[in-house]
């Protein structure tokens, strides 16, 4: 009698668990992950994102071709006016194109002329930069842009920043 007893507490514990009766039909969970990853990947690739370590170039969120052209224009008018207003991101990318600008103006050979005129949209442009920059920059030996944070944009909140050739 306690046998039997015994036995039935020990199947009513074992189907409370789920254990009763088993549903495997043979394909491991590593293959349902594969196949449902696959399935909603387009291209048959799976989807995944890697993270970015060590890798400098702000990507401002555009292909190749338009994030060169938008830093391209960014630099002609930082060159142009002195001043602009962006966003803190654009800043800091086209800081670095601003400061070889002024450097090629610097050196003021016939490569450097060449480099800048590759770059910069402005042909006039250039050729005052490279009239001004030697004098205007000539004890200072890297640092010619400056990034100021401003308020943040009204629409999106967007960080905000003026970058200025100092």
């Amino acid at each position: 009698m306690r046998v039997i007893a015994l036995l039935a507490t020990f199947i009513a514990g074992a189907s409370a668990f789920g254990i009763t009766t088993s549903s495997f039909n043979g394909a491991s969970m590593a293959t349902v992950q594969c196949e449902s990853l696959s399935r909603g990947a387009p291209s048959g690739r799976a989807n995944l994102s890697m993270m970015r370590h060590r890798k400098k170039v702000a990507k401002l969120g555009k292909p190749a071709d338009q994030r060169k052209a938008l830093l391209r224009a960014l630099t002609t008018e930082v060159i142009r006016h002195g001043r602009i207003k962006t966003t803190l991101v654009r800043a800091k990318a086209v800081r670095k194109h601003v400061d070889h600008m002024i450097q090629l103006g610097k050196r003021g050979d016939l490569h450097a002329r060449r480099q800048a005129l590759g770059w910069i949209y402005d042909k006039d442009l250039v050729h005052s930069l490279f009239e001004a920059a030697p004098e205007r920059y000539a004890e200072r030996e890297g640092g010619y842009t400056r990034v100021l944070r401003t308020m943040p944009r009204q629409g999106d909140n967007a960080k905000m920043a003026v970058i200025e050739l100092v």
